[in-house]
């Protein structure tokens, strides 16, 4: 049989490896030692130009199959290994048949949940990985893949500040729909909670498991952890109008939970307004570029997230949901930001950035409509602002001796 290699980035290096091997009698100085998961199939990291690839066993039509998935789900931007190549039409050097291999590239700074367990690690690791596993979870069902073996084996993990994030790593059993019905994802959760509880299990087995609670008990998480982020990303919400402010803190709280919005919709009924938000997870940097691309406006990352934020609710609130973005982020810099950058008293101009500036104002206006129940016009906001927090803060007040309560306000608009 002639070897058949499928990869949509030809190396001839691949050329090389000892295909006519089994994959378990590999030689070591091919290997890299790496930490290797639980797996059904035979798996090995193995050293390619340069890098590192995970080559897995496995029957021809399945690695096939499974390569393809990969792919889709990397075109969708989900958190998964990346596909590499397929190799089938292996024979012994004694002309028997063997599997076919997939190859998926190493994803760098991840480990197995196992791995991660063999460390010194503090009490709610597990806790942290079920969260990262069900936000990974929610974001795969929100683009209609269906996972169908949902474990913490088949999820690598990244450390991330003080939390997990986590990437789909077999994707063998899995299916990728138009959309997914709740029986659908109700089977994966399911799936999950037994997987995890068994992988507890057996970690609890071993000494490994800090928790103090019961493993099944904690597996349940995943149900609870999922069903809420699921309602806060999917869940329409009415709000009437002059509720500007609960669409913004609909945003905020997806902020909180790690997701950036990057589709707002509105629609107008006789009973009120639904408000339906698509949530995205962005790359770094992305809000600081999307902002400079539409305005013009070069500030820092979070100030760019919160700006867009007010770009966003801007055009919720004005029903310009169908014009062309730049259009109505243009208009949004003459409308609203620019007369602010005017109206800031020039003694202050050098003590705070204008986007940092109008940050604040916009938390500040927040709080007022929170307080209220009702929106707050942006110029009123900005006026209780000047009178009531920058005469707190010593160095706004200390500028050339000037009393910021008695400084002029220019009038901004109510949007």
């Amino acid at each position: 049989m002639a070897l058949e290699i499928t990869t949509s980035a030809p190396d001839a290096a691949l050329l090389d490896l000892p295909w006519h091997i089994p994959l378990a009698e590999w030689p070591d100085d091919l290997l890299a030692a790496l930490p290797r998961g639980i797996s059904r199939h035979v798996v090995r990291f193995v050293r390619l130009s340069g890098r590192v690839v995970a080559v897995k066993e496995i029957k021809a039509d399945i690695a096939r199959r499974e390569y393809q998935l990969l792919r889709n789900l990397r075109r969708l931007e989900l958190p998964c290994v990346e596909p590499y190549a397929v190799v089938a039409g292996r024979e012994s050097a004694t002309g028997e048949p063997l599997d076919a291999c997939l190859i998926t590239v190493h994803l760098p700074f991840s480990l197995p949940y196992r791995a991660l367990f063999s460390q010194s690690l503090r009490k709610g690791t597990a806790i942290r990985l079920i969260d990262a596993l069900a936000v990974l979870l929610v974001r795969l069902h929100l683009d209609g893949f269906w996972w169908g073996d949902v474990s913490l084996s088949n999820t690598l993990f990244r450390r991330d500040a003080g939390a997990f994030a986590a990437y789909l790593v077999d994707a063998e059993t899995g299916e990728l729909h138009a959309g997914l019905s709740r029986g659908q994802r109700e089977h994966d959760l399911d799936i999950a909670r037994v997987n995890i509880a068994g992988e507890l299990m057996d970690l609890e087995a071993g000494g490994l498991l800090q928790e103090e609670r019961d493993p099944i008990e904690v597996s349940e998480r995943i149900v609870e952890r999922y069903h809420a982020l699921w309602e806060a990303l999917t869940g329409p919400e009415r709000v009437a109008a002059g509720e500007r402010w609960r669409v913004d803190e609909r945003i905020r709280r997806l902020n909180r939970l790690g997701f950036d919005v990057d589709e707002l919709t509105m629609t107008t009924d006789i009973d009120g307004t639904t408000v339906t938000i698509a949530p995205k997870v962005v790359d770094s940097g992305h809000h600081s570029r999307r902002l400079l691309r539409l305005t013009g406006l070069d500030v820092r990352e979070n100030q760019a997230r919160r700006l867009l934020n007010d770009l966003d609710s801007y055009r919720a609130a004005t029903d310009r949901g169908a014009d062309d973005e730049e259009l109505v982020a243009h208009d949004w810099v003459e409308q609203i930001y620019a007369p602010f950058v005017r109206s800031i008293p020039a003694p202050l101009r050098a003590k705070l950035e204008p986007a940092q500036l109008f940050h604040e104002l916009l938390e500040h206006r927040w709080y007022l409509a929170e307080r209220a129940q009702h929106d707050i016009p942006i110029g009123e906001a900005w006026a209780d602002y000047l009178a009531k927090i920058l005469p707190t803060k010593p160095d706004e007040r200390a500028v050339v001796g000037t009393d910021t309560v008695e400084m002029p306000v220019l009038a901004l608009p109510d949007a």
